[in-house]
Order: C-alpha cells, then sequence, then structure tokens
C-alpha cells in the first residue's frame, strides 16, 4: 500500500479516485432499510469485517454511545419550468433559502446561460409559482425571488420533483425511500443518505442497548455533492450550508465528550456540523449558521469518533473526508474490497461503520 508522500501526493485529486463498475451504482434501495449490507473498517488499523445486514450495527454500539443523525428533510426542489418569450424549457434546483429575504433562493440552473438578471421563469400549468433572476452568481448559480400564492411548500410540494442525484436513473415509486424516518426539518436539496438504513424498530433496540440518540440540523446543499474541479484539492472553495445544534443536543454531546464515552456521527452531514461546532466554539452549544467546512487528509478531528456513512463517488470531499477520518490508503482498500464482494456503492447503496473502540481526546 502507498503512504503519504512518496507514491502519491496527497493533495492531488487523482489520488481519491478508485475503480466501479458502473452495475454496482445503486438505482434502487434495498427492499428493507436495515437489510443492506454492512462494512466495518477498523479507522486505526484498516481491519475489515463483513457483515450481512446493517442492522448488525447494533453487535457494535457500546452502552453510552452517543449517536448522532442529521433530521433534515428533502424537499421536492427540482422544478422545471419555462421562459414564456422563447418557451425554452428550464431545470431549477433550490439549494439554499437566503434568510435575510423572503422567498429568495439560491438555485442552481440548467441551461443558465439564458438566465440573466430580470429574466423570469414560470412553472405549472397556470403559472402557480413565478421566478425573478435577482442575481447572477458563478457556474450556473442564480439568485432567485418567488412569486406565488398560499405556502410556499405547499406550492413546491405540487409542482416539484424529489432531487435524485444523476447517476440515478430509476424512478422512485415512494419519495419516502429518499427520505431517512427521521427526517423532520424541511430544506435539504439532496439527502442525507448513510441515514436511510436505519427503520424505527432498530432505533428502539439501539436504544435499549443504552444508546443515546440526538439529532442536529444540517441541510444538504451544493457544498456536500458540488464536483471537485482543482487538481489540488486545497484549492477547492466549498459553499456553504446551514446547520443547527439544539441546547439539550450539546449539552448530551458536552456531558459524553467528559465521561470519554463515544460519539458516533451517522453521515458526513453529521460529521461537519459537529466538526464545524466545535472548531468554532471548543465545545458544543446551542447554535446556528453556515458552514463552509472542507475536510481532507491532515484534518484534526475534535468532535466525533465513530462514522456511519455511505460509499461515496470517486474524487469527492466525501470520499477526502472519509480519508481524513481513517487513512486514504485504508477508505480505498475497503473500497477495493467492497467492489469485489459486490456491495451497491452510492446514495441507495449499501453502508461503512469507521471506528475506533474507545473515544479518543482531540487529535
Amino acid at each position: 500500500m502507498n503512504t503519504p508522500g512518496f507514491d502519491y501526493d496527497i493533495y492531488n485529486l487523482n489520488s481519491y479516485d478508485y475503480y466501479l463498475p458502473e452495475s454496482q451504482i445503486a438505482q434502487t434501495p434495498a427492499e428493507k432499510r436495515d437489510e443492506s449490507k454492512l462494512v466495518v473498517l477498523n479507522r486505526k488499523t484498516g481491519e475489515i469485517k463483513d457483515e450481512p445486514v446493517f442492522r448488525n450495527i447494533l453487535d457494535y454500539l457500546h452502552e453510552g454511545d452517543v449517536l448522532v443523525r442529521n433530521n433534515t428533510k428533502v424537499i421536492p426542489a427540482r422544478l422545471l419550468g419555462e421562459k414564456k418569450e422563447t418557451h425554452a424549457h428550464v431545470e431549477v434546483l433550490l439549494l439554499n433559502q437566503l434568510p435575510d429575504q423572503k422567498d429568495v433562493w439560491q438555485c442552481l440552473v440548467g441551461n443558465a446561460r439564458t438566465i440573466k438578471v430580470g429574466t423570469k421563469v414560470y412553472f405549472g400549468h397556470n403559472d402557480e409559482l413565478v421566478a425573478e433572476c435577482l442575481e447572477v452568481q458563478e457556474e450556473g448559480l442564480r439568485l432567485f425571488k418567488f412569486y406565488y400564492e398560499g405556502i410556499f411548500l405547499e406550492v413546491l410540494a405540487q409542482l416539484g420533483k424529489m432531487p435524485l442525484p444523476p447517476y440515478i436513473h430509476a424512478q422512485l415509486g415512494d419519495n419516502s425511500r429518499y427520505q431517512t424516518v427521521y427526517a423532520k426539518i424541511e430544506g435539504s436539496a439532496a439527502a442525507p443518505t448513510a441515514g436511510f438504513h436505519f427503520t424505527p424498530e432498530l432505533f428502539e433496540k439501539i436504544k435499549a442497548k443504552g444508546v443515546t440518540v440526538v439529532d442536529v440540523t444540517l441541510h444538504v446543499g451544493l457544498g456536500t455533492f458540488r464536483p471537485v474541479k482543482t487538481d489540488d484539492i486545497r484549492n477547492h472553495d466549498m459553499h456553504s450550508e446551514f446547520y443547527m445544534m439544539s441546547k439539550e443536543t450539546a449539552e448530551v454531546l458536552n456531558k459524553a465528550k467528559a465521561e470519554k464515552r463515544r460519539i458516533i456521527a451517522i453521515g458526513t452531514t453529521s460529521t461537519r456540523t459537529l466538526e464545524s461546532v466545535y472548531q468554532a466554539y471548543g465545545t458544543f452549544k446551542e447554535c446556528s449558521g453556515n458552514t463552509k467546512l472542507f475536510i481532507y487528509p491532515g484534518f484534526k478531528f475534535q468532535a466525533i469518533d465513530c462514522l456511519i456513512t455511505n460509499f461515496h463517488l470517486p474524487k469527492s470531499t466525501l470520499v477526502m473526508l472519509v480519508s481524513a477520518f481513517s487513512t486514504r490508503d485504508y477508505i480505498l482498500n475497503a473500497y477495493k474490497h467492497c467492489v469485489e464482494n459486490n456491495y451497491r456503492f452510492f446514495s441507495f447503496g449499501d453502508s461503512m461503520f469507521i471506528y475506533q473502540d474507545k473515544a479518543s481526546d482531540a487529535e
């Protein structure tokens, strides 16, 4: 296996590439959420173990652990509209609602060259929703002001579609399968997919084992799924995403940290929330804000001890995050193992638990 600084450059984008047959990109979710497969990786030694079903995660959780989940809820953020004057079709993906301006959203726009300041896009058979471009931003991003009657999320529910990733070509029969069972706070343009494997029944068994479950919120947007386009990953600019931590969650986490109990993040979005808060304040506290935290090898984790995550796209910021949490070699070796053992990859795919047995102090 390679050694950092010798056979590859840890800051080079190509160092995070790997081979994946297209046939192993999951197009549909597992029939039962907790029956996806699970690979278990020791983050310190690289030891790998296969579990036939995800619910066996119970065997790796300890009494006293704290499990942190992202309770964001995906909105039907994909809108298909047209420009009246040209009848040109325009696809709009809602990313972030501006907190200080009512009904103003940052959006990713297909065919963005045709959208200038003042351009209006109409949605619905009777123009139930109209978007006016307020600002042209970089790389297909635009600020839109939306006009409608009634309640915005209800209008969106009628006109919008679930924003499935482009590598998923199958239609989703049940939109709830692109939500976690604990989704609560509406605002995401993509799902925190590591949570797909949990069921209410599994959470009951986890709690019965003495594990505490708490929620944070991070609305998934361009920061999470935007591809890296710079050869030197340090030059990649993360887009900001809104996060929130409650007083109750902060108190549970601080107590666990003081008592050296493990904090286990469900997903990279929970991880970025926890690490963003801890880096900002040196503790967990009730807060909200926007994070642009980009985690890649060399990052010093202070908040979490273990991570439950899915398999991520080659060269993505998420592969870099999990490589930082363990090592690049251990992660890519585990991915190679999972390719060879026919695991399913990406949003609807199987799961990985990256663990250590005991809580650690700041590394």
